[in-house]
């Protein structure tokens, strides 16, 4: 599947978002070896810690339907950003995990500006289960 579909198809899932507070409408989506796509998107409370980015939503579909790290293939992430939108912190230390390193990270936004990375180039310093004497 060509990047600019996955971008398309993270624009799609913006629909989804619940974002009354920040009216900052986030769509991801996550692709498969087998080529299934799970959407996300973000959602928010007011509690705001209790708030879930889209791209973290879409990876934990993924894993909550029986795709595993080594099934991930790439995801891409969207937002209504001048540039592209990139992840926030905790989802690059989510995204450090639980995707391969050479897994791909498509931003994008929704004027059709699209970047393409790698897992390793998005948090150079991941804490990972090696931290953990593991």
């Amino acid at each position: 599947m060509e990047n600019q579909e996955l971008v398309s198809r993270a624009i799609k899932a913006r629909r989804l978002s619940y974002s009354p507070y920040s009216n900052f409408k986030v769509g991801s989506v996550v692709l498969c070896r087998d080529g299934k796509i799970y959407e996300g998107a973000n959602i928010e409370n007011s509690s705001y810690p209790l708030c879930m980015c889209g791209e973290r939503n879409a990876i934990y579909h993924a894993l909550m339907n029986g795709e595993a790290k080594e099934d991930i293939l790439a995801v891409a992430i969207v937002g209504d950003s001048i540039g592209v939108t990139a992840p926030c912190g905790a989802c690059r230390q989510v995204i450090s995990e639980l995707l391969n390193e050479d897994s791909l990270v498509i931003l994008g936004n929704v004027k059709g500006d699209m970047e393409v990375h790698q897992v390793k180039e998005l948090l150079p310093f991941a804490f990972s289960k090696k931290d953990l004497g593991k």
